[in-house]
């Protein structure tokens, strides 16, 4: 039985069996390079929490079930010279996560507005934070369905317990029976506790109406304004360009 054999088992106990994928690499590199026991150590554990880090950002990135596989690195700013590339940028730093700060990215279909909150979102799991995606629409169905089993205290904390919150086309539709109620709830948990992060076609001034209540709407936006970071994005569609923008783009 080799010392490696011996190891396994010890290793296993100390939840570092990881350790076995580099240690004969790293075995060979000190002794062709006469490294320090120290250096050789150093290298191996560093090797063993590359891994698991990398594991634990798969992991999040699972968890947050976004839509797509988005990044700030493959987002065309070029395209739309609207987009306020400097604060995307400073967002993406996830500082405002740190601040519990909001982020409401508002303009029409096709603009890069899932695009950037799920590039958000990606940034916000590799920087060790918890992310949560959802279609608007799905959100309410599901707080809805939560509502008719009696889960709803179960469903919630799936949408506030998150460091980050990611609603995907809110207002596609009107809020219908409980819906701005649940919406509501969502808002106010979440308030200066975790960041959420809100895409629509509607500009916010057309947000308040879809609570139907005023005193709700009241409630709800005074909170989701506060301490958020507003983008307006204007433009044509990146999906569906016009003639002339397409002809460029197949020239170029």
């Amino acid at each position: 039985m080799s010392a490696t054999d011996d190891l396994v088992p010890m290793l296993k106990k100390l939840r570092l069996s990881g350790v076995l994928q580099s240690l004969e690499l790293r075995t060979n590199q000190a002794a062709d390079d006469n490294l320090a026991l120290s250096e050789f150590l150093y290298r191996l554990l560093a090797d063993e929490v590359e891994r698991r880090e990398a594991k634990q950002l798969m992991q999040r990135v699972r968890r947050a079930n976004f839509e797509h596989a988005k990044t700030i690195e493959d987002f065309d700013f070029t395209f739309n010279a609207s987009i306020p590339k400097a604060k995307v940028l400073e967002l993406a730093t996830c500082a405002f996560v740190e601040r519990h700060d909001n982020v409401l990215i508002v303009g029409p279909t096709g603009v890069g507005k899932s695009h950037l909150a799920q590039a958000l979102g990606h940034r916000a799991c590799r920087a060790g934070h918890t992310v949560a995606y959802v279609g608007a629409h799905e959100l309410l169905v599901q707080l809805r369905a939560a509502r008719g089993d009696g889960s709803s205290e179960k469903r919630l904390l799936r949408f506030t317990t998150p460091d980050v919150l990611i609603v995907d086309d809110l207002g596609l539709r009107g809020l219908a029976q409980d819906e701005p109620a649940d919406l509501y709830e969502i808002v106010r948990r979440r308030y200066e506790d975790g960041s959420t992060i809100i895409t629509s076609n509607r500009a916010i001034e057309e947000w308040p109406p879809m609570f139907g209540n005023p005193l709700l709407a009241s409630a709800a936006m005074d909170r989701l304004l506060h301490h958020a970071h507003v983008l307006v994005i204007e433009g044509d569609s990146y999906r569906n360009p016009p003639p002339t923008r397409r002809k460029k783009a197949q020239a170029a």
